[in-house]
């Protein structure tokens, strides 16, 4: 089981999540008709980014963010250090399924105005649970686009892809829904997956979790693996609805 950590510690992620709160920029409606968050305002004035939610800050961000040693039900919480995810080193085959893979900038396509990145785990586990947690904020909606495009990959991938990173390289057998977090009625949309893949060796089946919820122009992304073949099940709801309550305090 330790060669298997050793490989976890190689094939470490980004996940995809960043939290904001969202000022909505609505406007009054000139017709009958119901105007959604980018529908016409009394102005008239086109949907898009003249109506998307202001991106947040790093400093926002970090203020809505686990603290570095700060206590997660029985995990604690810890900002990267040397060992931080390489998002930007994984990229996915076919190039559709790229958001369940990573959603760093460099390679989803959407690149995030700021980001905050935290692991949570068992520092004295070495073979425990760790989720990552990443909290992006976006300008112009592109938080709803990386949403658009995690549920695109999510249909279209079901059946398996392929992870590049550097000289290695594992394969995804199955990509299937996961349960979303209990709050999720009140944030604006939320996407859960559960992946079974095979380890670089291509010998050992592992299992993985990534939910990603957005509210306005931010997105809070869990990812969860463990050092083994277990499956955890999922993302720890009390890791989600900690950092969820945090981002909503602030």
């Amino acid at each position: 089981m330790f060669g298997v950590g050793i490989q976890r510690r190689q094939w470490r992620r980004a996940a995809a999540v960043t939290i904001a709160v969202a000022t909505a920029l609505g406007a009054t409606a000139c017709s009958s008709e119901k105007s959604g968050p980018g529908g016409p305002g009394k102005d008239d004035k086109p949907s898009g980014a003249a109506s998307a939610p202001k991106a947040l800050t790093e400093a926002q961000l970090t203020a809505a963010s686990f603290t570095d040693g700060q206590g997660v039900g029985r995990y604690t919480a810890s900002e990267y250090t040397l060992d931080g995810p390489l998002g930007d080193a994984y990229t996915a085959d076919p190039a559709v399924c790229q958001p369940l893979v990573s959603l760093a900038g460099d390679v989803s396509g959407h690149d995030p105005a700021a980001q905050v990145q935290r692991k949570v785990d068992l520092p004295d586990e070495m073979l425990g649970i760790t989720v990552d947690v990443t909290l992006r904020s976006y300008a112009n909606g592109e938080a709803a686009e990386v949403m658009k495009a995690l549920g695109t990959a999510g249909a279209e991938c079901a059946g398996g892809f392929t992870e590049d990173r550097a000289l290695a390289s594992a394969k995804y057998l199955k990509v299937e829904p996961a349960e979303a977090p209990g709050f999720a009625a009140e944030a604006d949309e939320a996407k859960a997956f559960r992946f079974t893949l095979l380890d670089v060796k291509g010998k050992l089946k592992l299992y993985e979790y990534l939910t990603v919820v957005r509210s306005g122009s931010t997105t809070l992304a869990f990812r969860g693996e463990i050092t083994g073949t277990k499956d955890i099940g999922g993302i720890p709801q009390d890791i989600m609805t900690a950092q969820w309550t945090t981002f909503r305090s602030v």
